[in-house]
C-alpha cells in the first residue's frame, strides 16, 4: 500500500469548470498613435530598471531603494509570503493526518482512594495506554485540489500586487523627482531673471539721473525686481516637500535625505508603447484581476463539490494495560479500522445558493478583469496623447521664448533711447518671464507623461515574472 493515497487522489474526479481566460476588449492599434512618428524608436520597451531610460544617476540610485526600504511594497511583500503559506497550508488538507495520545490513569474498586488518600477498603491501580490515529480526507471530488488551486491563485494574485504596488511607488517617486528637479530648473529661471531686472533698474536709475527719466520708471522698475525676488523665495517650500515625499517613498524620515539642486532634464526619452495586446502580459495590475478569475473559477469546483459526499478513512492502534513494562505486548494492542461518508439530506438549498453565489463572483470577477484592461488602455492612451501634444507646444514655447527675448532687449534699447516709455519695457520683460516659466513647465509635463507611459505600459514588469507556484511533494509523507 505504499503511497495508496496518491494513488487514489489520481484517480479522483475533480468536478466543477476548469478554467479558460475570457477574452479581453482588445483594439488592434492605440488611437492616439496616429501621426505621432517616433523619431527614434528602441528595439523594445524598458525592463528591469525602466527608470534608466532617463539617464540620471541620482534617480537611479533613490528608484534602487524602494523595492528595499518602501515600508508599501514591504507591506505588500509580507502579504505575498502569507499568500504563499496559505497555500501550502491548503495542500496539507491532501495528506492524511497522524496524532498519538499517551495516557495514564489511577482507578480503583470498592471505593478506595489509595495513594491519593482516603482509608476504604479495596485496591487502587494504575492503568497506562498509548494509542495512534490517523485519519485521511479522500478527495474523492476534487473539493481540497479545486481549494489548493484558488490558493494558488490567490498566492499570484498577491505576487502582482506586490509587483503593482513597486511600480506605482517607483512611479510616483519618479514623478516627485522631476517635480523637484522643475522647481530647481524655475530657481535657476528666477534668479536670471532677478539678475536681468536688476540691470533693468540700474539703467532706469542712471535715465534718472540724467534727467531723462521719471522718478516713476525707477520705481516701477525696483517693484518689479521685489516682486521676482518674493516669487523666488516662495518656490522652496514646494521643493522641499518634494524632497519629503521622496525621502518617505525611499523609507527613510525626511530628515534623512537631502537632494542636492540640479536642472530639469532637457531630453525626454522616446517610449514604444508596442501593441495593445501586450498590456495583458505587462500590466501587474491586469495579471492581477486575471489571476482573481481564476480563483473565482476554482472556487465554483468548491461550490459543486458540496453536491456529493465527503469519504472520510479512520484507523487507530495502540496498547492499554498495566504494568508499564509490559505495556507493548500483543495482549495489550487495540484497533480499529473504519470508513466514513457524510451527505447532507435537507439543507434549505444552502448548495444552490453557494453554487449560484460562487457563479456570481466569477461573473463580476471577469466583470473586473475587463474592466482593469478598459482602464489599462484609456491610460496609455492619454499618456500617447499627452506626449504627442506637449511635444509640439514644447516646440512652439521655445519659438514664443526667442521672440520674447528679441522684443525685451529691443524694446530696452527704445527706451534707452527715448523712444519708448518704460512699461513698454516692463510689458515686454513680464511676457518673456510667462513664456519662460510655460515653457518649463511644459518639459516638466512632457518628463512626468514619459513616467505615467511607462508606467502604463507596466513599467519593466512581465506576467513571466510571476513566481512558480509553491512546490508541492506528494512523496513527502508515505504509508506502509
Amino acid at each position: 500500500m505504499r503511497r495508496l493515497w496518491l494513488v487514489l487522489a489520481l484517480g479522483a474526479c475533480t468536478v466543477g469548470p476548469d478554467y479558460r481566460t475570457p477574452p479581453a476588449p482588445v483594439p488592434i492599434a492605440y488611437k492616439e498613435l496616429a501621426g505621432w512618428t517616433i523619431a527614434a524608436p528602441a528595439a523594445e520597451a524598458p525592463k528591469g530598471a525602466w527608470w534608466a531610460v532617463f539617464d540620471d544617476p541620482v534617480l537611479d540610485r533613490l528608484e534602487r531603494q524602494v523595492a528595499v526600504t518602501n515600508q508599501t511594497v514591504v507591506q505588500a511583500e509580507a502579504n505575498y509570503r502569507q499568500a504563499r503559506a496559505l497555500v501550502a497550508e491548503a495542500q496539507a488538507g491532501l495528506f492524511p493526518t497522524l496524532s498519538v495520545s499517551p495516557a495514564v490513569s489511577r482507578s480503583s474498586l470498592n471505593g478506595s482512594f489509595g495513594a491519593f488518600g482516603g482509608g476504604s477498603v479495596g485496591k487502587a491501580f494504575t492503568q497506562y495506554s498509548i494509542e495512534g490515529a490517523a485519519g485521511w480526507d479522500l478527495d474523492v471530488w476534487g473539493r481540497i485540489r479545486r481549494q489548493i488551486e484558488a490558493q494558488q491563485a490567490v498566492a499570484e494574485v498577491s505576487a502582482a500586487d506586490l509587483a503593482n504596488a513597486t511600480l506605482a511607488a517607483q512611479a510616483t517617486l519618479a514623478t516627485d523627482y522631476f517635480d523637484l528637479r522643475a522647481e530647481d530648473s524655475l530657481v535657476l529661471l528666477l534668479q536670471q531673471t532677478i539678475d536681468a531686472y536688476t540691470r533693468a533698474l540700474q539703467i532706469t536709475q542712471n535715465e534718472y539721473d540724467a534727467g531723462t527719466a521719471s522718478r516713476g520708471d525707477v520705481v516701477t522698475a525696483d517693484a518689479q525686481l521685489k516682486t521676482v525676488i518674493a516669487q523666488l523665495a516662495g518656490v522652496a517650500v514646494q521643493r522641499t516637500q518634494y524632497e519629503h515625499a521622496i525621502a518617505v517613498l525611499t523609507g527613510h524620515a525626511p530628515a534623512e535625505l537631502s537632494i542636492a539642486p540640479a536642472p530639469l532634464a532637457s531630453a525626454v526619452p522616446v517610449v514604444p508603447p508596442g501593441m495593445p495586446a501586450t498590456l495583458l502580459q505587462r500590466r501587474p495590475d491586469i495579471a492581477a484581476a486575471e489571476r482573481t478569475m481564476a480563483q473565482q473559477n476554482a472556487l465554483i469546483g468548491v461550490a459543486i463539490a458540496a453536491y456529493y459526499p465527503d469519504i472520510t478513512l479512520s484507523g487507530t492502534l495502540g496498547f492499554a494495560g498495566a504494568p508499564l513494562q509490559s505495556l507493548f505486548t500483543v495482549a495489550n494492542r487495540v484497533w480499529s479500522l473504519g470508513a466514513a461518508a457524510s451527505e447532507p439530506v435537507i439543507e434549505g438549498g444552502l448548495r444552490l445558493a453557494t453554487v449560484a453565489a460562487a457563479h456570481a463572483s466569477y461573473d463580476g470577477a471577469v466583470a473586473a478583469y475587463r474592466q482593469t484592461v478598459l482602464g489599462a488602455l484609456q491610460q496609455v492612451e492619454d499618456e500617447i496623447a499627452a506626449l504627442h501634444i506637449l511635444e509640439q507646444q514644447a516646440a512652439a514655447e521655445t519659438a514664443a521664448v526667442a521672440s520674447a527675448q528679441r522684443a525685451v532687449d529691443v524694446t530696452l534699447n527704445e527706451y534707452r533711447a527715448g523712444t519708448v516709455v518704460y512699461t513698454a519695457v516692463i510689458t515686454e520683460q513680464t511676457l518673456l518671464l510667462a513664456d519662460q516659466q510655460t515653457a518649463l513647465a511644459v518639459q516638466q509635463s512632457r518628463l512626468v507623461a514619459a513616467v505615467g507611459l511607462i508606467a502604463a505600459l507596466g513599467g519593466g514588469w512581465q506576467a513571466a515574472d510571476l513566481p512558480p507556484s509553491v512546490p508541492f511533494n506528494p512523496g513527502a509523507v508515505i504509508l506502509p
